[in-house]
């Protein structure tokens, strides 16, 4: 396939290592230009490119920046595809400010569809890039990490699916975009390096009514994280 990865960061770098070592071809970009990502491309073997560029990638779309960045997407070329895009990210209010259609009920991912006026499908945004370079194992393998994916299309789902497989994990259907809160952060099916039989649990454990305090609790963790990085 032809992939576009919108961001270089550890989700977005580790799907380009491991997505180009499959054979397909990847265009990754990010906010600082392709100059930046030199020498990730050189070892990668991934394509250098501008945003604009990877937002064109024909069969694939991976959307892997925080979601402050989400608005600053162009939407234009988004919003005309015919590529699944995946959306890899994850609501941090400590990082993103508050966003007010999340925090009124609207899942991140649904969110993230309207901004881009593109359907997406939530995945890879609850296993940690360590486990995603690191863990994935042939089939069958006892114990194989499961990942999960959201979406309202099939299609668009049973692509992910597949692709989960050829990196190594074991995949599941985690229902619509609007029940992907289930696998936001800090949910109990929020990387944990599942098998199958335990995110699927894990998934149907989550409560509605926990979702703010899900995200407080993740967001706080992660707190010192984004405070140390904003210093340098």
């Amino acid at each position: 396939m032809e992939i576009g990865i919108i961001g270089s960061g550890n989700i977005g770098g580790t799907l380009a290592r491991k997505l180009a070592a499959l054979g397909h071809q990847v265009l990754i970009a990010n906010s600082r230009g392709p100059a930046s990502l030199a020498e990730l491309a050189q070892e990668t073997g991934a394509t250098a490119a501008n945003v604009e560029q990877a937002a064109r990638a024909k069969d694939l779309i991976i959307i892997a920046v925080p979601e402050k960045a989400v608005p600053q997407l162009p939407r234009v070329i988004l919003s005309a595809t015919s590529a699944v895009v995946i959306d890899t990210g994850n609501y941090y209010p400590s990082r993103d400010g508050r966003i007010a259609e999340i925090d009124n009920g609207l899942t991140e991912s649904e969110w993230v569809a309207q901004v881009l006026d593109v359907p997406v499908i939530k995945a890879f945004n609850n296993i940690g890039s360590k486990s995603l370079a690191t863990r994935g194992v042939p089939v069958g393998t006892p114990g194989r990490i499961c990942l999960s994916v959201a979406g309202d299309n099939p299609r668009a789902k049973e692509l992910v699916l597949d692709l989960f497989n050829a990196l190594g994990f074991d995949g599941i259907d985690a229902g619509t975009l609007a029940e992907s809160w289930r696998q936001q952060l800090d949910t109990p099916a929020y990387c944990k390096d599942l098998d199958a039989d335990r995110l699927k649990a894990a998934l149907a454990q989550a409560d509605a009514e926990q979702i703010p305090a899900y995200r407080a609790k993740g967001d706080e963790r992660a707190r010192p994280y984004f405070t140390k990085n904003s210093k340098g």
